[in-house]
């Protein structure tokens, strides 16, 4: 016989004895009665699972505190996205456009109670949102966010009459209390530099001479990307509106937000009057 297969054969068979003395001594040790060392060393043992159990439990306590980073704000918040068809989210789901977007967004950062109003119409231009404006005041917004004129330009329509429209319709917003972010448009080229470039001056002259936040351009980094925009390379997609929202909206957004949730919050509150007591008719 080779001497590595005898080798290997004894190890096996020492193996084999080994593990049979150990069962042997493990029985032994089981019938016999347990010795006062014994239950000590046992109960130790014993101890052991629950120790486990409550490290185990110290996981679920981790989670919690970072979920409680994101604050609650149970303010009522009413914001309304008013516009045109980019507003509206023509040929999008209902859940996909801008304003749905945005609120779901908002409501993850902790925004419990905040309403997107969607009051965005398709066609409309600023002469058409100037005539409805009475209508959409009921909502009694606290930030508005609008942007119109790019229907306008589509139609040549005179830059004056443009911003008169528009400097019209944040003085009625602001008359209703709502601050107002205003979203700055850019056309393509197919008017004429000069329109071009009056029209996009419209917006941030808006801004300055009326105190205004300013979306510098509403579509950026969207506009003109054929992976962003539907077939009429107008209107953004659902993605489009993602980058919309993330990118373009919630950093003009939520410095405002701040400031209307800390302006309320530093309000003082009005004591309730004393009760006056009745008198009884005798």
């Amino acid at each position: 016989m080779p001497l590595p297969f005898i080798k290997s054969y004894s190890l096996k068979l020492l193996s084999k004895n080994l593990s049979v003395a150990l069962l042997a001594g493990l029985v032994l040790t089981a019938c016999s009665p347990a010795s006062d060392n014994d239950a000590d060393a046992n109960a130790a043992v014993a101890e052991t699972p629950q120790v486990e159990a409550e490290d185990a439990n110290a996981v679920p306590r981790e989670t919690s505190a970072e979920q409680a980073d994101i604050k609650a704000i149970e303010q009522p918040i009413t914001i309304l996205a008013l516009g045109d068809s980019l507003t509206e989210g023509l040929g999008v789901d209902p859940n996909d456009n801008y304003p749905a977007q945005l609120e779901a967004k908002l409501k993850e950062m902790g925004y419990t109670n905040v309403e997107v109003v969607n009051s965005g119409l398709s066609g409309e231009t600023s002469t058409g949102l100037v005539n409805r404006l009475d209508w959409v005041a009921q909502t009694k917004p606290d930030i508005t966010i609008l942007t119109i004129g790019a229907n306008d330009a589509i139609r040549g329509i005179d830059v004056a009459t443009i911003e008169k429209n528009i400097r019209t319709a944040v003085e009625r917003l602001q008359e209703n209390d709502s601050d107002v972010i205003l979203g700055g448009m850019q056309i393509y080229d197919n008017l004429g530099s000069d329109y071009v470039k009056s029209f996009s001056a419209i917006y941030p002259r808006v801004a300055e001479d009326m105190g205004l936040t300013l979306i510098p351009f509403f579509l950026d980094n969207v506009g003109g990307n054929p992976e962003l925009n539907q077939d009429d390379a107008i209107h953004p997609t659902r993605q489009g509106y993602t980058i919309i929202v993330d990118n373009n909206i919630l950093p003009i957004l939520k410095p405002e937000l701040e400031k209307l949730t800390a302006t309320t919050s530093a309000k003082p509150t009005t004591p309730a009057p004393a009760n006056t007591p009745i008198e009884t008719a005798q």
